[in-house]
């Protein structure tokens, strides 16, 4: 089992621990709801250095990133960061990530912690037409994301200055106690806040000093109610090697018209017959995966997450769905329960 250099920080603050994908990570601390409270109303940290980092480097690292995602770089420039998808040659997603272009010759890639390696292996099977050195640095560093109201004054108290200039999917670097900090403005939690990145050496340094300015302890459990809250698909629930990203909503991370991405032919023909859709419980009850979809008492797809929403005080779920519906059933133990279909 893997732990990140966080980890007996975490076991000091009384984190209950689980296995995360191969990793020992922090399920809750206080509690969820607690948890996911605390992030929408003041500020949280979460120790999401499992996460995957990949840098590109080399003359032709913009070329590779372009040939290999389907979101487009044209559309961002050096200390930008864009999300989009990994898709094999048939338009079906192996990941989603994000990409940090620091120049044309720098791109770093951050990827979901249950594909690193083979998100790994499938870019350096596809290096060789490309003069780039691709290398997994996820070891070499912590990754701690902030998100909050009131993230943005801890960051600026922590790096004593204003961070007003760095906007939304932007990164630059900062200096706090003579230690370099990679900030960037993304986050998964539907908040605004950053995603510091920092040697591992100094991980659990840089999160007993966000503790020290307030931000409270959040362990993944919040992580994935925030993200269903905000409508943010998770690879493996979500999408997985079966979905387009036309089928998981993400079309708007997709560009079409950009020079050629693998997989880019078979998205142009591609016909979706089912899309994921977020959804609000009418009726009191809690959709979980696997729960039934129904109209009219015939099925018409499957849940891929659920939960009990802390903010909106109800069920929430993502699933997909074949056609267009204003209104559906879940079936939840048992009993047909309507639920609203947000678009």
């Amino acid at each position: 089992m893997k732990k990140t250099p966080i980890y007996d920080g975490h076991v000091k603050l009384g984190a209950k621990i689980v296995d995360f994908h191969g990793w020992l990570m922090p399920i809750q601390y206080k509690g969820i709801v607690e948890e996911h409270r605390a992030v929408r109303s003041h500020a949280g940290i979460f120790d999401v250095s499992h996460m995957g980092v990949i840098d590109i480097r080399g003359k032709d690292a913009y070329d590779l990133v372009q040939f290999l995602t389907t979101n487009n770089l044209d559309k961002i420039g050096p200390g930008r960061a864009i999300y989009g998808a990994l898709c094999n040659e048939d338009g079906k997603m192996l990941d989603d990530l994000i990409s940090y272009m620091f120049s044309k010759e720098h791109i770093l890639l951050v990827v979901n912690a249950s594909n690193l390696e083979t998100d790994f292996e499938w870019i350096k099977k596809h290096t060789g037409k490309f003069s780039v050195d691709a290398k997994n640095i996820s070891d070499s560093l912590v990754l701690i994301a902030l998100q909050g109201p009131d993230a943005p004054d801890i960051a600026e108290k922590l790096f004593k200055q204003s961070l007003a200039s760095l906007k939304r999917f932007h990164f630059s670097e900062y200096t706090a106690g003579g230690v370099k900090i990679l900030t960037a403005r993304t986050g998964y939690t539907g908040e605004d806040g950053f995603e510091l990145f920092v040697e591992a050496a100094k991980g659990e340094w840089l999160w007993n000093e966000l503790l020290k300015l307030g931000a409270e302890p959040i362990g993944l459990g919040a992580r994935d109610t925030l993200r269903l809250e905000s409508g943010y698909l998770l690879y493996g629930n979500d999408a997985d090697i079966n979905t387009t990203p036309l089928e998981a909503g993400i079309g708007w991370a997709l560009d079409l018209n950009k020079k050629g991405f693998i997989g880019q032919e078979a998205l142009k023909i591609f016909k979706p017959k089912k899309k994921l859709f977020f959804m609000e419980m009418l009726e009191s009850g809690i959709p979980r995966q696997g729960y039934k979809i129904f109209s009219n008492r015939k099925e018409i797809g499957v849940v891929t997450s659920g939960t009990f929403s802390p903010s909106l005080g109800k069920g929430i779920a993502m699933g997909y769905v074949d056609g267009e519906y204003g209104e559906v059933e879940i079936e939840i133990r048992g009993r047909m329960l309507k639920a609203k279909v947000k678009t």
